[in-house]
C-alpha cells in the first residue's frame, strides 16, 4: 500500500470499486476525447462500487469534497448516476505541451437519456457554451460543466478541462489515440474492472512515494529516468487485491529499484503497526524483463484494520 498510488486511485475506488465482475473499457469516442499528453489516466466500473463492504467504508472515509460535488451536480443536473452511468474515468493532462501545470477532466459513459436531461436543462433555463458544435452546460453548485460528445459518452470538468478535451476529440489538437506509449501500456490492464496507467512523469512521482527516504539515494537517481510508464489494477472480490507494474526497458533498472523497494519495506516494518506489517508482508516485489511488479493482497477484515492504521491515514490525508 503506497500513497501516491492511493492517492491517484482514489477517485476511482471512490466511485467504483465493489464486487469488479465487469471489465472497465473506454470506448473509441472516449479515448479520443482524452488529451494526448496524459500523465495519468484511471478507469473504473461505476456500478461495481455498491456491491462491496469493504469499498463502500473506503468511500466513506475518504471521498473528497470534489466528489460530493460531483454527485449532487448529477442528480441536480437530472442524470442518474447510480443507473446511467457505467464507466467512469479520470485523465490528469497536461494542457499545454511542455508546461508543467496540470488539469483533470472526467469522462463518464453509460445509457443516458439525453432527451430527459437536456429537457431538465431547458426546464430550469440552463443555457449552453457552444464549443465549435458542442453544447457545454453548467452542472448545478459546482463550478463544472458537461458535453455530451455522442449519447453514451459525456465529459465533464471545469469549464478550461473540457475545452481541451473538445479539442482533442474534435482532432484539434491530438488525443490519447496519438499516444503510443500509454495506448499500449492500456492493452495490458483495459481487461480489468478498475485499472490506471501513468506516463513516465507520473510514474517517477509513484516511485519518489514508494520509496520514501530510499528515494534519495543514489542508485535511485542513476535509473529514475529509465521509468518509461506504469500501469495497475485494483480488484475488490474475493478481498483487496492491488497489482502494479512499472516499465523500465532494462533490466538493472528494474532489479535495482526492487532491492530498493525492499529495503524501504523493511525499514518501514520496524516502526509499522500490527495491520501495517500485515499489509507489508502480504505485498511481494520483484523484476523480470525490465519490468517491476508489486501484488499486495489481503482479506476484507485486514484491510478494514488497515483503514484504521496510521500508515492508511498517512496516504489519504
Amino acid at each position: 500500500m503506497f500513497k501516491f498510488v492511493v492517492r491517484c486511485s482514489m477517485t476511482a475506488i471512490l466511485l467504483g470499486a465493489g464486487s469488479l465482475a465487469f471489465a472497465a473499457q473506454l470506448s473509441t469516442d472516449a479515448r479520443g476525447a482524452i488529451p494526448r499528453d496524459v500523465q495519468q489516466l484511471v478507469v473504473i466500473d461505476y456500478h461495481a462500487m455498491q456491491n462491496s463492504t469493504t469499498a463502500m467504508n473506503l468511500r466513506n472515509r475518504v471521498m473528497p469534497p470534489e466528489l460530493k460535488q460531483f454527485d449532487e451536480a448529477l442528480t441536480h443536473s437530472g442524470l442518474d448516476d447510480n443507473h446511467d452511468v457505467d464507466e467512469l474515468a479520470f485523465a490528469l493532462f497536461h494542457p499545454s505541451t511542455g508546461s508543467d501545470a496540470m488539469a483533470t477532466v472526467g469522462i463518464a459513459q453509460g445509457q443516458f437519456d439525453t432527451d430527459k436531461i437536456l429537457g431538465n436543462f431547458r426546464t430550469h433555463k440552463v443555457k449552453p457554451t457552444m464549443v465549435r458544435n458542442n453544447a457545454v452546460y453548467p452542472m448545478a453548485r459546482t463550478g463544472m460543466v458537461l458535453c455530451f460528445v455522442d449519447p453514451s459518452t459525456m465529459i465533464f470538468g471545469n469549464k478550461s478541462a473540457v475545452a481541451k478535451a473538445l479539442d482533442a476529440r474534435d482532432g484539434v489538437a491530438p488525443s490519447l489515440l496519438a499516444n503510443s506509449a500509454l495506448m499500449g501500456a492500456m492493452q495490458s490492464v483495459d481487461s480489468a474492472p478498475l485499472w490506471s496507467i501513468l506516463d513516465g512523469k507520473g510514474t517517477q512521482t509513484v516511485m519518489q512515494q514508494l520509496l520514501g527516504q530510499a528515494g534519495s539515494l543514489t542508485n535511485y537517481d542513476s535509473v529514475r529516468k529509465r521509468l518509461q510508464a506504469s500501469w495497475y489494477s485494483m480488484d475488490f472480490t474475493h478481498g483487496v487485491r492491488f497489482d502494479l507494474t512499472i516499465e523500465t526497458g532494462d533490466t538493472f533498472a528494474a532489479a535495482t529499484i526492487s532491492s530498493l523497494l525492499s529495503a524501504a519495506v523493511m525499514v518501514r516494518k520496524m516502526t509499522a503497526s500490527d495491520a501495517e506489517k500485515q499489509a507489508l508482508n502480504n505485498t511481494d516485489i520483484a523484476s523480470s524483463a525490465g519490468n517491476l511488479s508489486i501484488r499486495f493482497a489481503t482479506t476484507d477484515g485486514n484491510f478494514n484494520s488497515l483503514m484504521q492504521a496510521p500508515l492508511f491515514k498517512s496516504m489519504v490525508h
